[in-house]
């Protein structure tokens, strides 16, 4: 096991202004995956629930928004904190490998999935030979 995947890393917060919304907006860690039909990516979003989650295609840009719910946090007094309440937000360019009516979004446990299809003329395919 390396140390890297035993070392502890801070939140990401998003380097730019986000007006309409009060508080701070984190980078969620996420992990993709590649198979033959499809790319996967799971995003971290830990308080967020599905009535706050936006996810949006708009010109091959994919764009992942998770709110929280802060006034759940306002009368704790926390000893110790390494979980930082704020927002969520990503952004990703989809190729056009990527079906855009093939997205599915599920979120469970704090976690985002979503399997984003590929178009038939992105799978590997077989050619056939000909002797001839």
């Amino acid at each position: 096991m390396s140390a890297q995947e035993l070392s502890v890393r801070e939140k990401q917060e998003v380097q730019r202004e986000e007006p309409t919304r009060p508080g701070r907006t984190y980078l969620p860690d996420v992990d993709i995956c590649e198979t033959v039909d499809a790319l996967w990516l799971w995003a971290d979003m830990p308080g967020v629930r599905e009535d706050r989650l936006t996810i949006n295609l708009d010109q091959g840009v994919l764009s992942i928004e998770g709110a929280v719910a802060v006034k759940e946090y306002e009368n704790l007094t926390p000893v110790y904190s390494e979980y930082n309440v704020g927002n969520y937000l990503r952004r990703f360019t989809l190729s056009d490998a990527i079906d855009p009516n093939g997205i599915k979004a599920r979120i469970k446990d704090g976690v985002l999935e979503l399997e984003m299809h590929k178009t038939e003329r992105a799978k590997p395919r077989r050619i056939a030979v000909s002797t001839s």
